[in-house]
This record gives structure tokens, sequence and C-alpha cells, in this order.
């Protein structure tokens, strides 16, 4: 791991800070543009609210919302094994200081751990490279988004279009219980358990970098007018900013498969990256890993 004045420790501590009080710049654009095309009355006016409430948010330094959510940790570059127990103690110390919901409890007796770990928490994906930095990202993901998950396992004969249908549904099906407008990621292939973290990954890509394989940008697109023309609107009571955008990831699959997985954000699509390099720590709520 590189070293660097302050600790892992305290740069978790400001990522979930940072994640949990600041709404990503292309976000806020993107809800800004939502209010400027909505003619829904209703709609119009719960944007409104959801903008007064992100902006008086970083003004306090306080959550933007009750559910503080459980974060999702991807790493990057090089570190060693000591990592995990930084984000860990990160995390402990960022649920006391900020502070965070407690959220973690046990499956079978709901006992809460109290400072967000717990067995199996916190959740880190590790992605290993030559590149000079160690970089971390967080995504904390709210139980009224996450409940909404779906993983569809199709016939490859449904095509693109069943991969669209089953989409749609997922997001339609789950009406206003996932606070939209939020931003849609989609797992298409691999296995059952890769295509669901996918689909979570895409997140992480803002809304205004389009996708790099050209299909899946078209896709994308699709999805998104076809979501939006919906009706289903800001908190599922009309209008037509149903969601602010589409993210797709994808891998091969086998010959037989077609697995398509479904994560749906909350209108707060909270993201942050540190990026630790030998000159210091670059913070940002861009660019995925």
């Amino acid at each position: 791991m590189i070293k660097m004045p302050e600790s892992t420790e305290d740069v978790v501590v400001k990522l979930l800070r940072l994640a949990n009080t600041k709404l990503p710049a292309d976000v806020g654009w993107a809800l800004e543009a939502a209010a400027g095309w909505e003619s829904d009355p209703t709609a119009y006016s719960q944007l409104g609210a959801i903008m007064d409430n992100s902006r008086k948010a970083e003004f306090l330094g306080r959550p933007m919302c009750q559910d503080t959510g459980l974060p999702v940790f991807y790493v990057r570059g090089k570190f060693d094994s000591s990592l995990a127990g930084e984000i860990s103690r990160g995390l402990a110390r960022a649920t006391q200081e900020i502070p965070l919901r407690p959220n973690t409890v046990d499956p079978i007796t709901r006992e809460n751990h109290g400072d967000n770990l717990g067995g199996g928490m916190p959740i880190i994906h590790y992605k290993p490279t030559d590149d000079p930095f160690t970089e971390i990202s967080v995504l904390p993901k709210g139980a009224g988004s996450e409940n909404m998950t779906r993983l569809g396992m199709l016939d490859p004969a449904e095509g693109v279009e069943g991969v669209k249908r089953f989409a749609v549904d997922a997001v339609l099906d789950a009406g206003g219980r996932p606070c939209p407008p939020g931003i849609v990621g989609i797992g298409i292939g691999g296995t059952s358990d890769l295509c669901v973290a996918m689909a979570k990954e895409a997140l992480l890509r803002p809304v205004d970098v389009p996708n790099e394989d050209p299909a899946l940008d078209r896709l994308e697109q699709d999805i998104f007018v076809a979501l939006n023309s919906s009706g289903l609107g800001p908190m599922g009571l009309g209008g037509s900013t149903t969601v602010l955008g589409v993210r797709i990831r994808s891998a091969y699959c086998h010959t037989a498969s077609l697995p398509v997985a479904v994560n749906i954000s909350c209108w707060a699509t909270r993201r942050a990256t540190a990026r630790i390099t030998a000159e210091g720590v670059e913070y940002h709520q861009g660019a995925a890993p």
C-alpha cells in the first residue's frame, strides 16, 4: 500500500462523509434538468423538495437521508491485507462521528451490531492492478432501493427485447418504494452472482458518461426513454421523470444462459472515490473504478 500522511482509516471516514452529505454533481445536474422539463405540478414539487433537501444536507454537513445504507466498497490498484481492517475501523468511526445510522443486524436474531460492522461486513470488492495508486470507492445503499433488486435467468432466445422487458418491469413493479427518480443499474451476462454484482457496480458510472459499448449505450437510452414514458414519476406520484439514468455492465456468459439483474438507486445516488498516491489523496464523486 502507498504510504501517506493521513491514514486509510481517516480517508474512509472522509469518503463516507462526502458520499452521505453531498450529492454528486452529475446527479444534481440531472435533477435540475428534470425539473426544467417536468410539467406535472406534483412531480415538480417533489423534485423541488429533493433538491432543497440535498442543499440543506450539504450546508449542514448532515446525511441526505435517515437511511444511510450499507456502504459497499470498491478497491482498485495496489494494496495489502491491512486494508480491510483500516476500512472497518473507518466505518465504525464514521458511524459515530458523522453520524451514520447503525444498520447492520444479524439476519436471524435481528440483533444490531451497533457500528455497521458484523459478520460479512463491510462489503469490499477488490481489483488489484499495477497502477501506482490505491483507489477506494464507496456506494452506500439504503434498504428501500436495495430491496427492489431483481435477478432473472432468461432464456437466451428472449434476446435484447427480453432484457429490456425484464428491466422495465422490474423498475415499474418497484413503483415508488425506491424513492425515484434514481439511477437503474443493470447487469447482463456472467453467472447469477456476477450479474447481480455488475448491476450494483454500474451505479458508480456518472449519468453524463456514456457507455463505451455502442450496443449497450443504445440499450441504456431505450430503457431510459421507456421508463420516463411510463408516467410513474418522482416518488411514484406521476410525472415524466421516473429515472435519471440507466447504467449497464456486461460479461460473457454460458451459451445456455442469459442472466439479467436490476439494482436501483434512490434519488440520492450516493458515491465517492478517493485516489491515494505518493503525493496525497484526491477525493471526487465522478468516474467509476
